[in-house]
């Protein structure tokens, strides 16, 4: 019996990393179709504190579809690219958007070339070692990183509405500063990333 169950359990352990759909996965495509809708509506324009409360809904459930599969054994192959993709899509897309208003949204070109720049950089870096079966799962800072560049993209879409506080000078320092945080600890991740590339590459050689 011990022997059948053990044959059972990575039998049944492939199949589930083969079905598509599942609760996980439909939480992660729900999040891409959000994030369509969310950058309607920066590129409309004037719906800019939606615009902030769908992008905060879209990016905190991010920990939602991962936590569920775990969770109920519902982890899937598609499910490990769709759930990167889908966070770098929202964050990444929203600091596009929004570089279409620089002189109010206070999100720069040079700013969105880290965030991009880094996001493709550190994916192919992680595809390639995890090809070589290297573990290079995320990092603490990865992980700040992704938190605050959340908080500095929701700040920078409210600055865009004339409502309530949003353009007084105190909120817009904040945004700025929340902005500049963002871009160091994507720098700073990026760098540790590559650090811990170099030792895992090293010791290969050896």
């Amino acid at each position: 019996m011990n022997a059948e169950s053990t044959q059972k359990e990575p039998q049944q352990s492939l199949q589930s990393q083969r079905v598509v759909c599942n609760i996980p996965n439909a939480i992660t495509l729900s999040r891409l179709l959000l994030a369509c809708v969310l950058f309607l509506l920066i590129d409309i324009q004037g719906f800019w504190i939606t615009s902030a409360v769908l992008f905060v809904f879209a990016a905190s459930t991010d920990f939602l579809d991962g936590y569920i599969a775990r969770k109920y054994g519902m982890v899937t192959i598609l499910g490990r690219i769709m759930d990167p993709f889908v966070d770098k899509i929202i964050v990444g897309g929203a600091f596009l958007f929004l570089l279409g208003e620089p002189d109010r949204s206070g999100v720069n070109a040079w700013m969105v070339l880290i965030v991009i720049g880094r996001e493709m950089f550190i994916s192919s870096l992680r595809g390639f070692l995890e090809k070589q079966g290297q573990d290079f799962s995320a990092a603490w800072s990865g992980k700040v990183k992704m938190t605050l560049q959340c908080v500095a993209v929701t700040c920078s879409l409210l600055s865009l509405s004339p409502d309530y506080f949003f353009n007084d000078s105190w909120f817009l320092l904040c945004r700025d500063i929340l902005l500049w945080m963002a871009i160091a600890i994507t720098l700073y991740s990026g760098i540790e990333y590559i650090i811990r590339a170099s030792h895992l590459w090293s010791s290969t050689d050896d």
